[in-house]
């Protein structure tokens, strides 16, 4: 397996798990507004969602071999979570508001991987 992929396995475990991790600390007495709680699920949802994206992209890709398309896909579903899922989670449990700005690129991000992933299969 080449090293990108490697990495893009333990990337989605570990988000998957994290994202497991911070729900669960968000069930068991984190105070939050309604409309905060609202906005962390969503980020929650779309973390664990594109974890399993990214742990299908890798065995497609082990299976018709990595391209470009795939790569590029992958690099996308990693830094969409990190600006869009991550930013959102360290905003609302750490205040740290000085990386809010970057969530509209990690949203875009998250969105362009998808459109080209499917373009980079060898179909049989």
């Amino acid at each position: 397996m080449i090293a990108a992929l490697r990495f893009f396995l333990v990337f989605a475990c570990a988000s998957a798990a994290l994202s497991i991790g911070v729900s669960a600390i968000a069930a068991h007495g984190l105070l939050l507004t309604a409309q905060d709680a609202q906005a962390l699920a969503w980020a929650l949802d779309l973390q664990r969602f594109h974890a399993l994206a990214l742990l299908v992209l890798v065995v497609l890709a082990r299976q018709g071999g990595p391209n470009t398309w795939t790569m590029v896909a992958g690099a996308l579903f990693v830094a969409g979570t990190l600006l869009f899922s991550l930013n959102i989670e360290l905003r609302l449990l750490y205040s740290i508001e000085y990386l809010r700005p970057l969530v509209p690129s990690g949203g875009l991000c998250l969105t362009v991987a998808w459109p080209g992933w499917p373009a980079g299969w060898r179909w049989r």
